[in-house]
């Protein structure tokens, strides 16, 4: 069972100076939400109407702060005002009004207009949907077993029966209909984790990720039913950066449909997406292959209703996330009967560049939605293509348009600097600056460029240093603070302790053989 840090900021007895400011003419953000055991906003209640004078917002600027004391202030406010009839609007209205504008401009919100006037200033909707979609990549780190000392490292801890309950993210909506794993015969070391010990669930296999689909009352909520991915990355270590071959390669060597050769992707991220090992129980079908016939199945059972897919993904998981909604669109998987083509989009987090100019392009052309989220102070993104990139001058590119080196990414970037964010050490390592929860902090502070850093939903900060140092000492949050507890040591009926026996992973699908088949994938078995 995790351990949850919220409480740490309720010892902190210093008030803050200056952090209840009036509204001017502008639409407020309830600070309402009930957060889960990890913090995660359970509601993100955004409120569209004129609110009054004397309800306030929390500012995260001061280096003497107790946070404890504002979320204790606002509360008070927020009831005081609760009582006064229409000064305050309820939260149940707030989740209504939500609700509407979600199903009503969700295209939006997943790119169709390239999110133009949504990133500056920041649109609220837009950003609690980030902070969702980015909480499913997080997910992935909560339930990836890191241990060395465990039989199950590299492996998800979790059941996909229970796989968002047992991360306090029941209220997402969404439900798991498979494991994604891949071979960790791949070059690269520092992604693939592996047991110290002799007796292991599977020597050449790694959970890299999960296909979740919205829920009958989510897809209401939404406007459509979605197809989620959410693939792992890398949490702690960046040394997976020189792992890579940093050489691009044509996608259609590795066996993707690509009408053009000279659309090429680095070659790690091909091979990680595509190799397979026959032996492996887990892993004798590609992560492509499994992705594929994964949506092709749920596109088969939702093809009456409105449907969008969404692929999430952080560090070299964004890359993956970025691969495989291109593998989608490529395959034309996503177009129905009578040519209903079903949105494609990627939500990525402090993501490298994947591929080429032509890759970029090609990308674009077939309709993929790309919106990266980056920390300027982040080094992953500024990788691989040092040189050659979407920053050297038009005539420089051209020239090196054949070099195995020269790089562009895809999408629209939002970019998010952490010195804005009262909260953070600003000298911290560059681990810091990569970590997925700082990204979603500073996603919740960001309102648009040269806004105050307010957050808008009252996440937890102390999430932040659940797997680095990055919050200021003052703040009395542990860094690396999250653990099982006992590093999931139990006792046994003769008090004992000992590491208990998990359920067995489903490695695939039964019928996952019948949809390779109406892929064309089948002669590879």
């Amino acid at each position: 069972m995790a351990i949850s840090l919220s409480q740490t900021f309720l010892s902190i007895n210093r008030q803050l100076e200056n952090n209840i400011l009036p509204y001017e003419n502008s639409s407020p953000v309830s600070f309402s939400g009930q957060k889960s055991q990890l913090g995660r906003s359970k509601s993100l209640e955004f409120a569209t109407r004129q609110q009054p004078r004397n309800i306030p917002r929390v500012l995260s600027r001061t280096s003497e702060s107790s946070l404890s004391s504002i979320f204790h202030e606002l509360e008070i406010e927020r009831r005081e005002n609760r009582g006064e009839g229409n000064q305050y609007v309820s939260p149940g209205n707030n989740n209504q009004e939500e609700e509407s504008r979600i199903s009503d401009v969700w295209s939006e919100i997943h790119g169709k207009d390239d999110w133009i006037g949504m990133l500056d200033p920041m649109d609220p909707l837009l950003r609690s949907e980030l902070i969702r979609y980015g909480e499913m990549a997080q997910a992935c780190y909560d339930a990836f077993d890191f241990d060395p000392f465990s039989k199950y490292c590299g492996s998800c801890r979790f059941t996909p029966d229970n796989f968002f309950d047992s991360l306090d993210m029941t209220n997402h909506g969404y439900n798991v209909s498979r494991y994604l794993f891949a071979t960790s015969n791949i070059n690269l070391p520092n992604f693939f984790k592996k047991s110290r010990w002799p007796k292991v669930w599977s020597r050449n296999a790694n959970w890299i990720g999960y296909v979740a689909v919205s829920n009958d009352e989510m897809s209401k909520h939404l406007g459509r039913r979605d197809i989620s991915i959410a693939w792992r990355g890398t949490v702690t270590r960046l040394e997976w950066i020189a792992d890579l071959m940093d050489f691009l390669k044509p996608v259609s060597s590795n066996k993707i449909p690509c009408p053009d050769p000279t659309v090429k992707a680095e070659s790690g991220f091909l091979d990680l997406y595509t190799d397979k090992d026959v032996n492996c129980r887990y892993c004798k079908f590609s992560a492509r292959e499994q992705i594929l016939t994964e949506v092709k199945r749920l596109l088969e059972i939702y093809k009456d209703e409105e449907i969008s897919i969404t692929i999430t993904g952080h560090s070299l998981g964004s890359a993956l996330a970025i691969l495989s909604a291109y593998d989608i669109a490529e395959t034309g998987l996503n177009v129905l009967q009578e040519s209903r083509v079903v949105p494609v989009n990627v939500f990525s987090f402090s993501g490298p560049r994947v591929g080429n100019v032509k890759f970029k392009e090609r990308i674009e052309t077939l309709g993929v939605k790309v919106l990266r989220v980056v920390n300027v102070h982040d080094i992953v993104p500024k990788s691989p293509g040092l040189f050659f990139n979407e920053h050297a001058p038009p005539v420089m590119m051209k020239l090196a348009e054949g070099l195995p080196w020269s790089y562009s990414h895809v999408g629209v970037e939002l970019a998010l600097d952490h010195k804005n964010s009262p909260f953070l050490k600003q000298d911290a390592d560059l681990t810091c600056a990569h970590n997925l929860e700082a990204h979603l902090h500073l996603l919740d502070g960001y309102h648009g460029k040269g806004h105050r850093f307010v957050l808008a939903s009252g996440r937890d900060p102390a999430l932040v240093n659940k797997a680095c140092d990055f919050l200021k000492d003052h703040y009395l949050v542990p860094p690396c603070w999250r653990q099982d507890e006992n590093k999931g040591m139990i006792r046994n009926k003769d008090g004992r302790w000992m590491q208990p026996e998990r359920p067995k992973l489903d490695d695939h699908p039964e019928d996952i053989h019948h949809h390779l088949k109406q892929l064309g994938l089948a002669t590879e078995h």
